[in-house]
């Protein structure tokens, strides 16, 4: 083997390895805020989406999250037990659940406010470089997905 080859194949020198260290220490640091707030992170992902625009489809939500529908079932049925959400059958469409916002979880919204920012200032980072790690983390989603 090559000393090129070798350099390749060492655990410091892979980009993936340092997007999933980082990835999770994010998600560590995440977990204590949401504890006090009764969530998991990724409850707390569905609640932003579900903050922006209440009363979705279960499929579009999954679109946003991208997450399948056999991942975020479950993930909704406990939002649902802690009183935050209801899943309803669509008016027009019966196959079709949509998902909306009880006032708890409405209201869990106003205590969220000050997670993004006391992740920022735990991050130690400029909101520019965050920024451009954002963008980067997007353009390499973007050129990965089919």
């Amino acid at each position: 083997m090559s000393e090129h080859t070798d350099a390749n194949l060492q655990l410091d020198n892979q980009i993936c390895f340092a997007l999933y260290s980082a990835s999770n220490a994010l998600v560590r640091a995440y977990r204590p805020l949401l504890k006090a707030l009764g969530i998991t992170y990724p409850q707390y992902l569905t609640l932003l989406v579900l903050w922006q625009q209440d009363s979705i489809s279960v499929k579009v939500l999954g679109q946003q999250l991208r997450l399948d529908t056999g991942t975020l079932t479950p993930l909704l049925k406990r939002l649902e037990g802690k009183g935050l959400l209801l899943r309803q059958r669509c008016e027009q469409d019966d196959r079709v659940r949509v998902i909306t916002l009880t006032p708890a979880g409405q209201a869990l919204k106003q205590q969220a406010t000050q997670i993004p920012l006391s992740l920022f200032e735990q991050a130690g980072m400029s909101k520019e470089q965050l920024q451009q790690m954002k963008l980067s983390c997007e353009i390499l989603l973007a050129n990965l997905a089919d």
